[in-house]
């Protein structure tokens, strides 16, 4: 693996390790206002999967037997998802979190990316999914993760809908 590849890939997974610090702040900062955690079933699976994700990576892309050429067009790509995923994160503030989590008579919010599209979070990571094995010449892995996540995305949606929706119950 090259060095750039190195470099890349500790700096997105030290970048996964700090959302997760944000995520657990948030979600202390929710529950002790009343926030209720909806979901979590699932959400042992979508650890496992991102973990798997960068083990794939590494391992498919020692299994290349020729030089993988930096491609600009797919570091662009992978860019904008990043670029997106703070706005996303911005936009939520302290209810931006990796766990479904409902804080009672607080409206939903309705800016930045979430006024155009409902859950643009996951469109980001379905990117990012694709794009960051394509970088590292591991092609398998941008198939198969992608479509791992959108089966999972088939369970996590509608629980985050019905959270969302109980909202107005609360």
């Amino acid at each position: 693996m090259a060095l750039w590849m190195w470099i890349f890939i500790v700096i997105i997974i030290g970048q996964r390790l700090v959302e997760l610090v944000i995520a657990r702040n948030n979600e202390k900062w929710m529950k002790a206002r009343g926030g209720i955690e909806a979901g979590s079933d699932h959400y042992k699976w979508f650890i496992y999967l991102h973990s798997l994700f960068f083990i794939s990576v590494f391992l498919e892309n020692q299994l290349q037997t020729q030089e993988i050429s930096f491609n600009y067009l797919y570091f662009l790509l992978f860019f904008a998802a990043q670029l997106a995923r703070v706005w996303c994160i911005y936009s939520l503030g302290r209810f931006w979190n990796t766990k479904i989590i409902v804080l009672p008579r607080v409206a939903l919010i309705k800016k930045g990316p979430y006024k155009f599209v409902k859950h643009p979070n996951y469109i980001i990571v379905a990117v990012e999914l694709f794009v960051i094995p394509m970088l590292f010449g591991a092609y398998m892995t941008a198939i198969v993760f992608p479509i791992l996540h959108i089966l999972l995305l088939r369970i996590r949606i509608p629980a985050e809908e019905r959270a969302l929706a109980s909202l107005s119950k609360l």
